[in-house]
């Protein structure tokens, strides 16, 4: 038993059962924080914490006798008191995890696949819509060709209405500080 475990040695309230209360959990003390990063470092370290807790109950269990009683009460308690915090803390996390995902879990698989069929279903949705992009310039330059043979005036005051449209739609952007893929430049305040 190491002094961490002594010093937290007691019994709860309930009949004397050998439940640990007065353990204390750094993260469960700590101030309250919106920060997504900091919420979710806190629970990967919670995660962290209970497998840690899981194998030295393991341990316990494994070459249990009835002198390591007291340790496996302790180490269970330990480990309900961290599963707790691991709740509280998860709460504070936004994090939505597609059911397919946890369909490949519980199916024995690689959850990586999922991450790869859906990068491949993008990839080829962006080559079908690439084509279509493409389909369509190639019949616009076409259009205008055709169109520029049979009407050569208007072609030549559309393209010019077009070129002052690109322009004044070009200086607008830039006076509302929005970026050529339609960002929106954002001003640091100090």
């Amino acid at each position: 038993m190491d002094s961490s475990q002594a010093s937290t040695l007691g019994t709860g309230g309930s009949g004397g059962n050998g439940l640990v209360s007065t353990q204390t959990n750094d993260t469960a003390n700590a101030t309250p924080t919106d920060d997504p990063k900091q919420n979710l470092s806190q629970v990967i370290n919670s995660i962290q914490k209970t497998l840690g807790l899981l194998h030295q109950l393991h341990l316990t269990v494994s070459s249990f006798s009835s002198a390591s009683q007291l340790p496996l009460l302790q180490r269970l308690n330990s480990l309900v008191t961290e599963l707790d915090n691991m709740a509280k803390l998860s709460e504070k996390c936004n994090i939505q995890v597609p059911m397919e995902v946890l369909n490949l879990i519980d199916d024995g698989k690689n959850p990586d696949e999922f991450t790869r069929d859906v990068l491949n279903g993008c990839i080829a949705k962006n080559q079908v819509t690439k084509g279509k992009t493409d389909a369509f310039k190639g019949f616009r330059k076409h259009l205008l060709e055709e169109l520029e043979q049979t009407f050569p005036d208007e072609v030549e005051s559309y393209r010019g209405i077009r070129a002052s449209a690109a322009a004044e739609s070009k200086r607008l952007a830039q006076s509302q500080s929005i970026l050529q893929n339609g960002d929106v430049k954002v001003k640091t305040e100090l």
